[in-house]
């Protein structure tokens, strides 16, 4: 039997096992539900007290994600890509890991502060435009970390012709 990176089994025998990337379908599944989920907040809110204030605080932390994201997914692809190193069988599991959850998140993310936005339009309330703005500036981020993770994930890819070590 064989692990998901490719390495051999305790037998011994070659590598068979293979993880798909992530499906732009299930992001795009993940981004409506996040998007309804999002649009429905404001009229909940509104029934049962005062809807939430979005804050600067909400999209830099999402651009910090990116941030390290990005970051992660470049020194994985110069370790994997360029120098044609292997990462440690733990640290590409991590790392997979990370990428497969973050990009979820962040269509999540993005599609929840998109419905809110959108559900602000055209509302005659004290801060909707503001509300509008920043969860439109979240949702961004939202689809940045979705972009980064996919990044990160594509990096941690090896070629079925590379040999093994």
């Amino acid at each position: 039997m064989s692990d998901p990176l490719g390495s051999p089994g305790p037998s011994g025998e070659e590598p068979g096992g293979n993880l798909r990337p992530t499906s732009p379908a299930a992001l795009t599944g993940w981004a409506v539900v996040g998007l309804v989920g999002g649009w429905l907040v404001h009229p909940v809110a509104d029934r049962w007290g005062t809807p939430p204030i979005v804050t600067w605080a909400q999209p830099l932390a999402l651009v910090l994600v990116v941030a390290i994201l990005a970051a992660t997914a470049w020194v994985t692809y110069r370790q994997v890509h360029v120098r044609r190193e292997r990462l440690d069988p733990q640290q590409a599991v991590n790392r997979l890991v990370l990428a497969r959850a973050c990009a979820y998140v962040g269509a999540l993310a993005a599609g929840g502060y998109l419905g809110y936005a959108v559900s602000w339009l055209g509302v005659p309330a004290e801060l909707a435009e503001q509300r509008a703005w920043r969860s439109g500036a979240a949702a961004l981020a939202g689809a940045g970390v979705a972009v980064a993770a996919v990044l990160l994930e594509r990096a941690c890819r090896v070629r079925s012709d590379d040999p093994a070590p």
